[in-house]
């Protein structure tokens, strides 16, 4: 069996640590980062939920499987496996005692030129917020509808239980061959999400706004936009190893609908980090300054407040001993 490590670097602690325990185990493993490797049974990515993502966008071959490690004790939806627990399921690996789950992808061409696929969602806004965007939805071609709104977000089934579902789209299942489009805060009262086939071609143009627009990918990257988006299905699927059986997409949106409705009593700044916890994985508090924008001030009481109520733990980073890393509780 050949098994390639993917981290931020070959020198990554969390890279060294699951490389010596490969080896204890007479697994050849080798460092492969995002490059297609056709001898591969499987890339272990390292950085959690983050990572795989961040994996999927950089890698030129999704067919390899891949098994998620977060260095939290948190479950995560991509990536099931802690650190600490990484030599408990080895012998799994070693077996091929593991089923693989395949997510799908969209990819998008900005201005007719392509970019990397996403995992969640892709998204349209003014580059500034309280601003609203005009544009014109085309599936197939056929134009659907011909909007004023704060934007537009299309997600893949994983998707739409994270950005899409906040802005008023419906949760559908993993293995659904569909995606959703929201209009988020349509002027038009009437205005419903869609759901259409994932085999479908999508199109958001004639996209104009007092100041120029961006594009917003797994709610990472931005790209400027002058005109035209086009989305349409990504071959191959993202192929996840799944450990846990406990990690089901009906489980996974349990557990957002509870979100959701603790998410109803807590201060707004609360919500912000919590739900930027749910979506990036483990970060520092300066992470979370720089990802939401917000006052430090303003950070470190809205975490001192989700610690109080138990929605949040501190812990040590494994990368940095003088780092305290914060994530989403089990419970």
């Amino acid at each position: 069996m050949q098994i390639g490590i993917s981290g931020i670097t070959p020198t990554d602690i969390a890279v060294k640590t699951i490389k010596t325990v490969l080896d204890d185990y007479g697994l050849q493993s080798r460092y492969v980062g995002y490059k297609p490797q056709k001898d591969l049974d499987c890339v272990i990515v390292t950085g959690g939920d983050r990572g795989v993502r961040n994996y999927f966008h950089k890698t030129q071959d999704a067919q390899v499987p891949v098994l998620g490690v977060g260095e939290s004790e948190s479950s995560g939806f991509l990536a099931q496996i802690d650190l600490k627990e990484f030599s408990s399921i080895v012998n799994r690996i070693k077996k091929s005692d593991y089923r693989t789950s395949e997510f799908s992808r969209i990819a998008v061409k900005i201005d007719g030129k392509p970019v990397y696929p996403v995992l969640n969602d892709v998204a349209v806004f003014s580059s500034k917020s309280a601003m609203l965007m005009e544009h014109v939805l085309r599936v197939n071609h056929e134009e659907v509808w011909h909007d004023s709104s704060d934007g537009v977000i299309i997600s893949t089934p994983i998707g739409s239980s994270a950005y899409s579902m906040s802005a008023g789209g419906p949760m559908i299942f993993q293995d659904s061959p569909v995606l959703g489009i929201v209009s988020v805060n349509s002027l038009d009262i009437t205005r419903r999400p869609l759901i259409v086939r994932d085999t479908s071609i999508i199109e958001v143009d004639d996209i104009s706004s007092r100041i120029f627009c961006e594009v917003v990918m797994d709610g990472v990257d931005r790209f400027r936009i002058n005109n035209t988006l086009e989305c349409t299905k990504s071959v191959p699927s993202a192929r996840v190893i799944k450990i846990k059986k406990d990690s089901s997409a009906v489980s996974a949106l349990t557990k957002k609908v509870k979100l959701a409705e603790d998410l109803l009593n807590m201060p707004p700044s609360s919500k912000l980090l919590l739900k930027t916890l749910e979506f990036e994985g483990t970060m520092t508090q300066r992470d979370l300054v720089t990802k939401t924008l917000l006052p430090d001030r303003t950070v470190r009481l809205a975490l001192r407040h989700l610690l109080d109520k138990g929605y949040v733990k501190k812990k040590i980073s494994m990368r940095d001993s003088r780092q305290k890393i914060y994530e989403i509780s089990k419970t």
